[in-house]
């Protein structure tokens, strides 16, 4: 391990670029020549479109075009492709209806696009927009999880009878329902995982351009993976040859799984940079992105825990229903079914499980991957139901789980779902975290707040995810004349900080330091193939292909390197960036060898460099897992929320930079805090609009609602599957941090009868659930 290498806690080498505002994003990125494009969006939730009057618009001042389906429809562009056909109970794909790039004969949401104007200026375009007229016929409409399947409710797709896309089930039915007949107690809650929005940094943004000469489109768009999206555009929205689709992705502003979808406004860039013969450039307002981008979450749940007379799980049922929105994105059906409820189990031994998922349409915006993408909200489900029975049972929370935890001995181990846990020690880390947020000192912490007029509780939750097993993972790495490398991968950073942590794996192997390793990502013209980032896959995945690429590439130069010191290459062995001819003192250093990899009187079997290809087969998947213990404190007569202390202790496998991953998990953290206390989107039932559409209406965690975090690692169970031991980590914060702070409220409402609260738990939420309350406390 080098100064730099696997292990150190080393300052994000790409930081100093971004912070001094030297980062280059795609609304940086100006053509001279660029038209402007604007929406136009439908303002109903359900209508049927009459006419679209577009004349004036076209008329206007600086208007080049004015794009609706029938346009599109006519020059043979097809719909956005649903990619995950998940198969249901009965076998049978879900119903996949289409999702049209412009709005075809009928709106589903509001902010559906209807209508794209291209002008000169975006004010021009804007303005124009407003001129174009749309004669809706309204319809009945439905927002709501559960009226959407109820008999009568209003049918948005007529292939979807009750709006049920999708009957989805997971585990063994009928040994679950048994096993819950005869429990000696079952737990039964009902849980809401509120609709939020992704709210990134960066909004979204698209230029397209086209080449007449080659017949070549290009698209430069904040994204999460380019090879995706050129893959989806080619073979299934334009019909072209991949090889006439190229996709860029400059720095990105935040993706949390939003980004890696296909938009239509992205489509309609790229078919006007053809139709015009100039580059197009969007670029999404707030307002647009609550009203397009997808949302994450979404469910209603009831969650069944059967025990048997020592409180230990014999089976558990888990029914959900999910928001799919009015149109079915890239890979909706899978992150609501599949991607969440094969994690149900939680880190629990549970003999018998059954879940099932009735995955909706609703006249809302389509919903997809989210921070964890269905983990946090498996998570919520069993951590949340796992408190209640224990204050039903008598028993600590603590204990609870600990008498249920699947013991390290029993490692590997099959879960009721079919995943297969290789590593873990889920009491130890529950106990570490305890005792660092010193749980046994909270008695005297809840009395001093009684005193000033607030109420104090402390919750937790144990979570365990499943990431990086997703496909294979291509890198090419070139060792540069000045001794440096340049490394190209197939993931997508939006701000996780890869271009470090490459370094860091490149520089162990090299010798190098990391501002001698240059990453290159998000161009399919330089690399052909890359399965972006998502699912916290990019290190293991990225990693491994860089790691491979860079031990070839060290192979490769040892026969340069014996050319030079004249020897044979089974004699040259390297180390820290040298090579030496074994049992001698001859050497030569890395960077010699690289200029010498230029000469022009090469022998023919090493000219032309040092450049190797290497692609990372999926391993089995990782198995990260932690404890969030969080405390807080509710004014009495406000319920206002502090939280007043937060501890996590995580267990990652191997850590590649420990800097990096804390700031990982501080950043989900705070986004499961914000789910938990402040996030909603909210639709009236009435009119069918989003009504929390900008930052007035829908709140974010700032600094103040936020704790200093005690976080920490255990290093020493690394990932068995793997043979770097990573586990991952990108999306962790986000899974137990809902589960940890609803818990914590909950013990502290305790002197109210509070069992349960809603996310987000605002101050209202708790009074209304305290007065509701109150009765029930007082009869009993």
């Amino acid at each position: 391990m080098g100064q730099f290498g696997v292990g150190q806690g080393i300052t994000r080498i790409e930081d100093h670029r971004l912070l001094t505002g030297h980062g280059s994003y795609t609304d940086d990125l100006k053509r001279p020549d660029a038209l402007q494009m604007a929406v136009v969006r439908s303002p109903h939730a359900h209508a049927e479109i009459a006419r679209i009057d577009t004349a004036d618009a076209r008329a206007a001042d600086g208007v080049h075009a004015v794009y609706t389906i029938a346009d599109l429809d006519a020059a043979g562009i097809a719909d956005i492709p649903c990619m995950t056909p998940i198969p249901g109970r009965d076998g049978n794909p879900p119903v996949m209806p289409g999702h049209p790039v412009l709005a075809r004969g009928r709106v589903r949401h509001v902010g559906d696009p209807v209508a794209v104007v291209v002008a000169e200026t975006a004010q021009q375009a804007a303005d124009a927009a407003d001129l174009v007229e749309v004669d809706y016929r309204e319809l009945d409409h439905v927002t709501g999880l559960e009226a959407t399947l109820a008999d009568g409710a209003p049918r948005i797709w007529e292939q979807a009878p009750n709006n049920l896309c999708l009957d989805f089930g997971i585990g063994d039915q009928a040994a679950a329902d048994a096993a819950l007949a005869g429990a000696h107690h079952v737990t039964h809650l009902k849980l809401v995982n509120n609709r939020v929005v992704v709210a990134s940094l960066e909004p979204r943004a698209a230029l397209g351009e086209y080449d007449a000469e080659t017949g070549t489109y290009v698209l430069t768009t904040g994204s999460q993976g380019v090879h995706g999206l050129r893959n989806q555009l080619a073979q299934h929205v334009l019909k072209v040859d991949p090889e006439r689709v190229r996709v860029t992705t400059p720095d990105v502003g935040g993706g949390f799984g939003m980004k890696i979808f296909l938009y239509g406004e992205q489509v309609v860039a790229l078919h006007a940079a053809k139709q015009l013969g100039r580059p197009v450039r969007w670029s999404g307002q707030r307002t647009e992105s609550f009203l397009s981008d997808v949302h994450g979450r979404d469910h209603v749940s009831e969650v069944r825990i059967g025990f048997d007379a020592d409180a230990r799980i014999v089976g558990v049922r888990i029914d959900t229903i999910a928001n799919l929105g009015a149109y079915l994105s890239n890979f909706g059906p899978y992150v609501a079914t599949s991607a969440g409820a094969r994690m149900y189990p939680g880190v629990y031994n549970i003999p018998a499980l059954f879940g099932r998922t009735q995955a909706v349409f609703t006249n809302t915006v389509p919903v997809d991957a989210y921070r964890g993408a269905g983990r946090p909200e498996a998570a919520y489900l069993i951590e949340r139901t796992i408190d209640v029975a224990a204050r039903e049972l008598g028993l600590c929370p603590a204990e609870l789980r600990a008498r249920n935890f699947i013991k390290p001995e029993a490692l590997p181990h099959t879960t009721a779902t079919g995943m297969t846990y290789d590593s873990g020690d889920f009491a130890r880390i529950q106990q570490i975290a305890l005792d660092r947020a010193d749980a046994r000192g909270l008695a005297a912490r809840k009395a001093d707040a009684r005193e000033r007029g607030k109420l104090r509780g402390l919750g937790h939750a144990s979570y365990i995810e499943c990431c990086a097993g997703i496909g294979e993972e291509e890198a090419r790495l070139r060792l540069d004349p000045d001794g440096g490398v340049t490394l190209w991968v197939g993931t997508q950073t939006n701000g996780q900080g890869h271009a470090t942590a490459y370094a860091q794996l490149i520089a162990d192997r090299l010798g190098l330091t990391p501002e001698q390793i240059r990453v290159r990502q998000g161009d399919t013209a330089e690399l052909q193939f890359g399965r972006g980032t998502g699912g916290s896959r990019s290190l293991l995945m990225g990693g491994g292909a860089t790691t491979a690429a860079a031990d070839k590439a060290v192979e490769k130069a040892k026969q340069l390197a014996a050319w030079l010191m004249e020897c044979a290459p089974g004699d040259v062995e390297f180390e820290a960036g040298t090579f030496t001819i074994a049992g001698t003192d001859r050497r030569i250093g890395l960077q010699a060898v690289a200029e010498a990899a230029q000469r022009p009187d090469l022998p023919e079997q090493l000219a032309g460099g040092v450049a190797e290809t290497a692609r990372y087969q999926a391993p089995p998947l990782t198995y990260p897992n932690g404890c969030h213990v969080c405390e807080v404190e509710i004014d009495e007569q406000t319920f206002e929320v502090e939280i007043v202390a937060y501890t996590i202790v995580d267990d990652a496998g191997t850590i590649v930079n420990p800097l990096m991953l804390r700031g990982q998990v501080h950043g989900g953290t705070a986004q499961g805090i914000g789910q938990a206390l402040l996030e909603n989107t909210a639709y009236d039932a009435q009119s069918g609009q989003l009504i929390t559409a900008s930052f007035q209406d829908y709140t974010m965690p700032r600094a103040d609602d936020l704790p200093a975090f005690d976080v920490s690692f255990v290093e020493d169970i690394p990932c068995r599957t793997n043979p770097m031991g990573i586990k991952g980590a990108g999306e962790a914060g986000a899974i137990g941090a809902p589960p940890a702070v609803i818990n914590a409220l909950v013990d502290a409402l305790q002197p109210y009868g509070v069992t349960h609260i809603d996310m987000p738990a605002t101050p209202q939420r708790i009074f209304e659930t305290v007065q509701a309350a109150r009765p029930a406390a007082a009869a009993a």
